[in-house]
């Protein structure tokens, strides 16, 4: 069996504040995420969850990132927020056919993340998880069925795509029952490690992780004991053959590029940008 691979990085990648700390002084805007991509192994492109993008925006941002980099994608807010992961099947065709498989080889998961005022209600998320793609015959028959809404002609190319994988963030605390761990396992959907006070839960339920790293959760910010632990989590989930993604997020965003590097160095892994 083959060592899974770790994977670092932030949500998004347009910070203001990021520039002169994280980007170098001077730095144009356009070269932001190719310099990010030479420091990072992912990043989360956050613009689908306001909207669905083009195919013309997923290949920019594929050409603009070094080889070997990945990018994962929020699912949008319409599916989440907005239907409630209810009766959406026509939002989940648009929004696969909207072009994430122009990204190629640089398509990571998709992550969908659940408002807090949501709750486990066993029929939707059972409906919801069976209509995801697991496979890339899944993905083209569901996107395939876009409707006029989609604004860019359906994007159906498969070049260079790899595994479809999905992660899905609860932020409630009724799917906080072994139902929904086993139910996620039986689809192969990843939850979201969260790493803070409500949600301390390290437990995998696909064949890769996913964390977004917001804590840690005594509050403080991470220091290089929680980067070690961590560190040794994703070297243990990797040596048993998943691949590992971290994206340090939210609550300490301006430390999150150097969180995210401190962990993938800690991890072993080094990138042209070192």
């Amino acid at each position: 069996m083959n060592d899974g691979a770790i994977r670092t990085g932030t949500a998004g990648w347009v910070f203001e504040p990021w520039r002169g700390t994280f980007f170098p002084d001077g730095l144009v805007q356009k070269k932001e995420l190719a310099y990010a991509s030479s420091r990072l192994g992912t990043i989360e492109i956050n613009a689908t969850f306001r909207a669905n993008q083009k195919p013309e925006s997923f290949a920019k941002w594929a050409g603009e990132a070094r080889d070997g980099f990945v990018f994962s994608i929020k699912g949008p807010q319409l599916i989440t927020h907005i239907k409630r992961l209810k009766n959406c099947e026509q939002e989940l065709a648009n929004f696969f056919a909207s072009g994430p498989l122009a990204l190629g080889s640089k398509l990571g998961p998709f992550i969908w993340q659940l408002p807090p005022n949501v709750g486990y209600n066993p029929e939707v998320l059972s409906t919801f998880l069976k209509l995801l793609p697991r496979n890339m015959a899944d993905y083209v028959a569901l996107a395939g069925k876009a409707d006029e809404r989609l604004k860019s002609a359906p994007f159906l190319a498969t070049d260079g795509v790899g595994a479809i994988r999905h992660a899905i963030e609860m932020r409630n605390a009724s799917f906080d029952v072994p139902e929904v761990n086993a139910l996620l396992g039986e689809y192969n959907v990843a939850r979201v490690i969260a790493d803070t006070a409500e949600n301390p839960s390290r437990a995998l339920t696909a064949d890769f992780a996913y964390c977004r790293l917001q804590g840690p959760p005594r509050g403080d910010g991470y220091k290089d004991a929680d980067i070690a632990d961590w560190a040794a989590t994703a070297k243990a989930w990797a040596a048993d053959g998943k691949d590992v993604f971290a994206y340090f997020v939210h609550e300490d965003k301006l430390h999150a590029p150097a969180n995210a590097i401190a962990l993938r160095q800690a991890a072993g892994i080094s990138l042209p940008g070192d």
